[in-house]
Order: structure tokens, then C-alpha cells, then sequence
């Protein structure tokens, strides 16, 4: 009874320990059917296909015979999220509907490795790649290394099996007009690698173009918020705001594709979608910079759609065309109001030249103030040079560079005339300097008794109230508001000197005059020899210029000069000049000249200079000299050709670019420093360099 018993107590024992097993087997069975059961369907289904892009999986794969298609391009279009003319830079899927947490991840993996290969659906960038860590975010940096393409392809197949259950929609305006296509099986990993291998294309984007689309948003999203602005729209203001800092906090000061961020955040867009299921070490994987670019994009295609008032908008820009043009003409008023002080002003380091040198002129012995060779001054078989400065350096320079090329240096001679406060300095600069064995003169205006008010028209216009409205009311009382005729240059009589050279030089039958901004590069002697067919003034024609013709200078309105002088006829240069003194006395061309001047009085036949005046002054008594006498521009042209500048004799800073100022053209500065005794004590002590 009792091994009955025991045996029945056996039984079910075993019997229990059975079920036991039976519904743990049962269990595991399940467990193990759960796990297998996505990489059996993704081997048995439609396997990847050989190309380069998000992988096709359930009903989107089943209709798609990927391995069928011809060009594979079109492909790629087809899974681009934006328009290949709108953002070359910027491409994914339109939609991604995850089916569960693990197909999430490994398409976010997916995305990254495509955004941080450089490869975009066949795009690379130079195919440098770094290291991918998931649990500290992912970081793609150059300094970490590089991944070679067998590596980075075997990653990429390896992400796109792992998503087993990511589905892409695609648009229906691509995918309607194709009929559904069988796909190929492909289950090597091997032979996926090296499908990917040979169909991925390296297209060549063109250069910085995320920041040109990163700019070009910025811009119309401010041309959106300027129209919506009048309209109530406060919401898209909002949203156009928040994208607009999103956008330049990703350019960040960036010049080009190089310097934007390398690293990449998940985007607040994609926060909630993305949190089910995911651990906070997998928030790490969108791209901020290309993320920024969807977000603004879709953020201005909405805008554009609510935004359907083109009236509003054409007044808004018409109103804003209107506030720059204003804004760029007063801007362009005071340019050249400030480059005309820039211009005229006397720098510093020439203020103290002459300071220095005025002060060495007084300091010194009188024995030392003389000039050698007085009696070359006044021989008219030599070869004389007039020069009216009150500029030392320049008038230097003038002197020096005719020197050093001239032939033979003691047949010339030079006449400077100055003002008052700068006769010291030049006679300083001069005694010190010796010239070898060619003359110099220094002469002081206040020396010339005979040129007065009751002599010179000039000197009495000068002294009118007229003048001195002209020049010391305040701006608004000025009847012309261009700072170029305010110059308080044209108050000088030393820039009307040149009218009164037979005069200075009563023994003399020709002259050379030469401005103090012009450097010599050749020998002038041949200029004493050419006939000037009885005129009396000698210089280039600029007819090539269209401002250097007669109504750029003359008003023709007044019936005194249309009467007396042809529109469109040919301008010239002054700065080098052969003067036939004979001829000017024979002609009275003085009193030609104080009888134009009486006539402009008020200044309505031209404005002040002495260019107008030397035109009406030698009309039809002027002679044409080869242009290879004499290059003007270097003060204004920035495309003087350099050719012209060494074959010319004579080139001039004519314009506002002289090359003693800072404001000089750097590349024509060297042809006149190369004059410049910078080893000379002064020019040391006053801190002028080349």
C-alpha cells in the first residue's frame, strides 16, 4: 500500500515537472520566434537593393524593382525630400514612419551616417568621415581620424538591415507615372557592400552652397516679416523669428561650407517624434545644420502659402527700393565729401617737414642761403622749368626725378615759386639737397608787387563779398553744394600763377611748366626743340575722355559761351606744358585771360579752377603733343595699364589719389617714392616712409 502509494506520488511528480518544462519550452519558443522572426522576413522578402539611399522595406519595397531601373539618378530624386535645383545640399526621404523603437534608431543611424559621410543620395564631401560614438551623441570632426570607404560602406549596410521595420513614403507626384517594378534578392552583405560601392555617385557640388542657402533664407524670411509685419500675422512672425535665430546661430560668422558647425544635435522639430522609445543617448542623431535648412524652408512655404497679397508686398519693397536709393545717395554725398578733405588736407608728416625745415631755414647762418648759379637764371638758351608749389616733397620730387634723367643736368633750370609760409622750408630743402650742377630758384609770391587786386581781376573776385559768401557762410547759404568747388585751394593765387608767366620770366622765350604732382621718367630736352606751329601753348589733347570735353567744364547755356565756343570740342591737360612766351606776348593771351575772368565774375560761364579759364584763355591757340609726352590718371584710375605708365616721359597724379596721401593707390605709389630720399634727416624725423 505504501509503494503504492509512493509510486503514485511519483507519478505526479513527474507529471508536474513535465507540464513545468512543457510551458517554459512554450515560452522560450515564443521568445525565440519574436527575435528571429524580423531577420528571416528581411532575408526571405524583398532583399536591399543595389543602390545608394534609404532601404525600401515593406509595402513602399514590395512595388519598387530598384535593380530594374536604368538610371539611377532618377532614384535619388525620388527619395529627395526637397527639389534638386532648390537645395542640392539638402536631400532625405519626405517621410519616415517608424513602426517601432529599434527601425527608429536604426534609421536615424541611417541618416546620420548619410549626412556625415558627405554622401546625400550620391553627394560626398571629399569622403572624409570620423568616428560615430551613439552614447555621447555623434560627433563627425576631421581631428578624429578618418574612415576608409570599405569601412564607412560596410557600416552603411549594416545600419540599413537593422531597419527592419522603417517604411518611407514617397510623394505621389514622383512615384504616380512609374508602374511597380520586382525587386532583385540580394542576401550577401558582401555583394550589398559592393552594389553600394559601385552605384554610389560623387557628384561635385558647387562651393559654400549650404551657406548660400542658408543666406538666401535668411533674406526672404526678413523680406516676410517686413510684409506680414502689416498685416496681423503675429504667428508667423514668431515662427519666422525662431528659424531666422536657428539660421544664424548656424552661420555663426561662417565664410564658407568649411567653418560651419561639424557637429550635430537633434533638432527641437524632431524631439517628440523621436522620444518614444529611445534612450537619451540616442538623441544625438539629426543634423542641425541641414535640419535648420528643412525647418525654415517649410516655415517659409507655409508663409508663402497664407501670404497670397502680392499687392502688399510690391508697395513694401517699392518703399524699401525707395529708402536705399535715398540712403545711397546720401551715403555717395558724404564719400565724396570726405574724400575731398582727405584729399586736400595737408597730412601731418608734411606739416612737419616744413615745420622742421623752417625752423632749420632761420636757425642757420646766413652764409649758407644762397643758390649757385645766378647767372643761368636768366639765359634764354638754357633749358627752364616753372614750378608753383607750396607742397616740398612734391616740388622735390619733380626736381629730382628731371635731374637724375637728364642728359646733360647743367642745362636746366628751375624756377619754384611759393607762398609765404612755405618759402623757408623750400629754400631749406633745396640749400640742403644739392641739385649738381643744374640751377634752382626759389621765389616768394609776396616778392611779385605788380600782381594786385587793381592788376589781376582774380585777386579783386577774391576779395568781393561775393567770395566771401562763397567760402566762409555756412553750408546752407552755399550756392553749390559740392565740396570740390569749396576747395580753399582756388583762393591761392599760386594756382593762377601760370597765367602770368611772361610776366615772371620777361627774358625767357620758352618755358616748361610742370606741376608738383608729376614725376619725369625720361629726358624732356627734345620738348625745347619741337615746332609749335605759332600757337602758344603746347599739350596732350583728351579727347579720348568724355568728361575732358568743353561742356564738362563750360556752362553753354550762357549765350557768351555758346557763342564763342564749340560744345564737343577737345579738351587738354594741364601738368606738362611747353609755353611759347613769344608767341603769348605777341597774342596779349594775359589780357585774353583778365577778360574771361571779368566775365565770370558771378561764376556763370564756369566753375572755379583754372582748367575752364586755361580753356577759353587758349582756345584755338593750343598745339597738340604725342600722348607719350605726358600719362595722365594715376590719381583716380585704378587700371592705368602698366605698359603706359613705363613708356610715358611724364605721368600725373591728377585726381584726388596724390602719392604723398594715405589714401594714395598703392601700386602707382612706388613710381613716386623711388624719388624720396628717405635717408634724409628730416624726412627721418617727420616718420615719412614709402
Amino acid at each position: 500500500m505504501a509503494s503504492a502509494a509512493a509510486a503514485a506520488s511519483a507519478s505526479a511528480r513527474r507529471w508536474r515537472w513535465r507540464w513545468k518544462w512543457r510551458t517554459r519550452d512554450a515560452v522560450l519558443a515564443l521568445l525565440i520566434a519574436s527575435v528571429l522572426a524580423p531577420p528571416l522576413l528581411l532575408y526571405g522578402g524583398a532583399p536591399i537593393p543595389p543602390f545608394s539611399g534609404p532601404i525600401l522595406i515593406g509595402s513602399a519595397a514590395s512595388g519598387l524593382d530598384l535593380s530594374n531601373l536604368i538610371a539611377r539618378k532618377e532614384v535619388r530624386e525620388r527619395l529627395n525630400a526637397l527639389k534638386q535645383d532648390a537645395f542640392a545640399t539638402v536631400r532625405e526621404p519626405i517621410q519616415m514612419v517608424a513602426s517601432d523603437a529599434a527601425a527608429l534608431k536604426a534609421g536615424l543611424i541611417q541618416h546620420i551616417v548619410d549626412q556625415s559621410s558627405g554622401i546625400d543620395r550620391g553627394t560626398t564631401d571629399n569622403g572624409m568621415v570620423t568616428s560615430v560614438n551613439v552614447k555621447g551623441g555623434v560627433e563627425f570632426t576631421k581631428e578624429n581620424g578618418l574612415i576608409d570607404d570599405g569601412k564607412l560602406r560596410e557600416n552603411k549596410v549594416r545600419a540599413m538591415r537593422n531597419a527592419g521595420g522603417l517604411n518611407i513614403t514617397l510623394n505621389k507626384d514622383h512615384t504616380a507615372d512609374r508602374p511597380p517594378e520586382k525587386t532583385t534578392d540580394t542576401t550577401s552583405e558582401d555583394s550589398d557592400i559592393r552594389a553600394i560601392s559601385n552605384n554610389t555617385s560623387h557628384s561635385t557640388a558647387p562651393p559654400d552652397s549650404t551657406i548660400r542657402v542658408l543666406r538666401d533664407q535668411l533674406k526672404r524670411a526678413r523680406a516676410y516679416i517686413g510684409s506680414l509685419s502689416s498685416r496681423g500675422n503675429h504667428g508667423f512672425i514668431k515662427d519666422l523669428r525662431r528659424r531666422m535665430r536657428d539660421i544664424q546661430q548656424a552661420l555663426s560668422g561662417a565664410t564658407s561650407d568649411k567653418q560651419l558647425p561639424k557637429k550635430y544635435y537633434l533638432s527641437h522639430r524632431y524631439t517628440k517624434f523621436f522620444t518614444v522609445g529611445i534612450s537619451d543617448d540616442d538623441l544625438c542623431l539629426v543634423s542641425g545644420v541641414h535640419g535648420r535648412i528643412r525647418e525654415m524652408e517649410l516655415t517659409l512655404t507655409k508663409v508663402k502659402q497664407v501670404h497670397e497679397n502680392c499687392a502688399a508686398v510690391i508697395s513694401k519693397l517699392q518703399a524699401t527700393l525707395h529708402s536705399t536709393e535715398k540712403q545711397m545717395q546720401a551715403h555717395k554725398q558724404e564719400t565724396n565729401y570726405v574724400t575731398q578733405i582727405a584729399a586736400k588736407a595737408l597730412p601731418k608728416r608734411l606739416n612737419c617737414l616744413a615745420m622742421r625745415l623752417t625752423n632749420e631755414y632761420y636757425s642757420s647762418s646766413s652764409n649758407n642761403k644762397h643758390f649757385p648759379y645766378k647767372e643761368k637764371l636768366e639765359d634764354p638758351k638754357l633749358q627752364h622749368y616753372a614750378l608753383f608749389s607750396d607742397n616740398v616733397l612734391g616740388a622735390a620730387v619733380v626736381v629730382n626725378s628731371t635731374i637724375i634723367h637728364a642728359k646733360t643736368p647743367a642745362n636746366h633750370v628751375f624756377h619754384i615759386v611759393t607762398d609765404k609760409l612755405n618759402y623757408a622750408a623750400m629754400r631749406m630743402w633745396f640749400l640742403e639737397n644739392s641739385q649738381g650742377k643744374a640751377a634752382v630758384e626759389v621765389q616768394n609770391i609776396e616778392d611779385f608787387t605788380w600782381l594786385n587786386s587793381s592788376y589781376s581781376p582774380v585777386l579783386k573776385q577774391l576779395e568781393s563779398h561775393f567770395m566771401i559768401n562763397y567760402y566762409f557762410k555756412t553750408q546752407q547759404d552755399k550756392l553749390d553744394n559740392n565740396p570740390k568747388f569749396q576747395n580753399p585751394k582756388y583762393l591761392s593765387i599760386l594756382n593762377h600763377l601760370r597765367f602770368y608767366l611772361p610776366e615772371i620770366f620777361p627774358k625767357l622765350n620758352k618755358v616748361l611748366f610742370l606741376d608738383d604732382d608729376i614725376v619725369v621718367q625720361k629726358d624732356l630736352s627734345a620738348l625745347w626743340s619741337i615746332d609749335l606751329k605759332g600757337k602758344v601753348n603746347g599739350a596732350i589733347q583728351t579727347c579720348g575722355e568724355t568728361f575732358h570735353r568743353f561742356d564738362r567744364y563750360l556752362n553753354f547755356s550762357n549765350p557768351l559761351i555758346a557763342k564763342n565756343f564749340e560744345r564737343r570740342a577737345c579738351g587738354w591737360a594741364y601738368g606738362m606744358n611747353m609755353f611759347d612766351l613769344a608767341e603769348w606776348r605777341k597774342h596779349n593771351i594775359t589780357d585774353v585771360y583778365h577778360y574771361w575772368q571779368e566775365q565770370n565774375e558771378h561764376r556763370l560761364l564756369w566753375k572755379l579752377g583754372t582748367l575752364p579759364a586755361g580753356l577759353v584763355t587758349f582756345w584755338n591757340q593750343t598745339f597738340p603733343l604725342d600722348h607719350k609726352w605726358h600719362l595722365l590718371g594715376l590719381g583716380y584710375k585704378p587700371n592705368v595699364n602698366q605698359k603706359d605708365i613705363e613708356g610715358a616721359a611724364v605721368i600725373h597724379y591728377n585726381g584726388n589719389h596724390k602719392p604723398w596721401l594715405e589714401i594714395a593707390m598703392a601700386k602707382y605709389r612706388k613710381y613716386w617714392s623711388k624719388y624720396v630720399n628717405f635717408d634724409n634727416v628730416f624726412i627721418r624725423e617727420c616718420n615719412i616712409h614709402p
